[in-house]
């Protein structure tokens, strides 16, 4: 299929464009058809219990939600045993944040662009300092990082892509320099996944965690921790709920009506990323728009979203430039994902500027951090060059 065909196809699973410009997914994006339809065939699930027993109504809906797994594996070539299934970003990095073994003096290291939650689960980690390293003009750079690992950093906590600025680090620099130093390193990918993919293998890290409501198109309240299964045995063990078990033989629904089991007893956990889901009954609907949303991004290729992402900032770059306004993002395609963030003068003007582009339905957000930001546009794979024509009209 062309691409021309491609985008055609795919804007007619996103209803939301009939009537905006979105180019905001950055903040939180909109779903496809597919998605919703898929949430509501599991409500009528529930409203009308097709199941013979409610037992196996319960074990449906947890093979309904752990269909998001292998989605998950697919999208970052990594396996089913790694793939935790968690509320959100937030969730995941507050998992990290207890899992990994640390003591009292141990250092984490972030940097001055960072969104506030990559920082908060370090910061209440009692006997823990959380050092920073400065940006250079909205850059990253592995120089300034290494520069600032002590013999007490244990950890690395970095954004794959910066959410004022749409910077995007050189992942596979900074987990060869991790690995070099024995550091942990942890990856926000949530401003990455979706847009531009990471393929855990080719760059390995030891926790990434992501949450569906931006790039990959699912506003539904769910995400995914993935551990790599190298260091799940080095990790503590998190609370943990009934389905962090190994199945009993026979299933669940068979265990219940065993007259011998005691709560009181020796229990067998499962060693894999599973362990750190919240191991009862959670996010069912979440889950499932998850696993849509997720299937509608591997069926179009990563890759082929990659490259009309790139397209669609080049172009963005070029016509702003060409208007001589300040672009804030990195032009190189190394250094960026979807966010293109540009400045037309002060913070109150690039405001202005928002709010005169949302009187137009054309949605995009103003975002700053350690000074760093301005008018942040989101180019995600639904959207076309006139969306960004209709941008660059009213900015200019």
């Amino acid at each position: 299929m062309s691409t021309s065909h491609l985008l055609e196809d795919v804007r007619r699973q996103f209803p939301a464009l009939r009537d905006k410009v979105f180019l905001d997914a950055a903040c939180v994006s909109i779903a496809p058809q597919r998605a919703i339809d898929a949430i509501q065939q599991f409500l009528i699930l529930a409203l009308q219990h097709p199941s013979p027993s409610a037992t196996a109504h319960h074990i449906c809906m947890d093979e309904m939600r752990a269909a998001a797994r292998p989605e998950v594996a697919r999208l970052l070539n990594a396996g089913e045993d790694e793939i935790a299934l968690v509320e959100s970003t937030t969730h995941g990095l507050s998992i990290a944040a207890q899992a990994i073994p640390l003591t009292s003096g141990d250092r984490v290291l972030l940097c001055d662009l960072e969104f506030m939650q990559v920082a908060i689960p370090w910061l209440q980690l009692p006997g823990i300092s959380v050092d920073s390293t400065s940006h250079r003009d909205g850059a990253i750079t592995m120089d300034d990082i290494a520069a600032r690992i002590t013999p007490r950093t244990r950890i690395v906590c970095i954004s794959a892509v910066q959410w004022s600025s749409g910077y995007r680090v050189d992942l596979a620099a900074l987990s060869a320099l991790c690995r070099a130093r024995s550091v942990w390193l942890v990856v926000d990918a949530i401003q990455q996944l979706g847009a531009v993919p990471i393929d855990v293998r080719a760059t390995p890290v030891d926790f990434l965690a992501c949450g569906g409501h931006k790039w990959l198109n699912a506003p539904f309240g769910c995400g995914f921790l993935y551990i790599n299964r190298d260091a799940l045995p080095r990790l503590r063990a998190p609370v943990a709920g009934y389905l962090s078990l190994a199945t009993p033989e026979g299933g669940w629904g068979n265990y219940f009506q065993t007259p011998s089991i005691t709560p009181v007893r020796d229990y067998a956990f499962v060693s894999d990323a599973h362990r750190f889901e919240i191991g009862g009954t959670a996010n069912y609907p979440g889950a499932i728009g998850l696993a849509a949303s997720l299937k509608l991004i591997n069926q179009i290729s990563q890759q082929r979203i990659a490259e009309h992402v790139h397209s669609l900032t080049d172009y963005l770059i070029a016509g702003l430039r060409s208007r001589k306004v300040n672009v804030v993002t990195d032009f190189d395609r190394a250094h960026r994902a979807g966010i293109v963030t540009f400045s037309v003068g002060s913070s109150q003007q690039n405001l202005a500027l928002m709010e005169k582009l949302l009187a137009q339905n054309i949605l995009v957000s103003v975002r700053y951090t350690s000074h760093v930001g301005g008018v942040r546009v989101s180019c995600h794979f639904f959207n076309a060059k006139e969306d960004i024509d209709r941008l660059l009209a009213a900015t200019e």
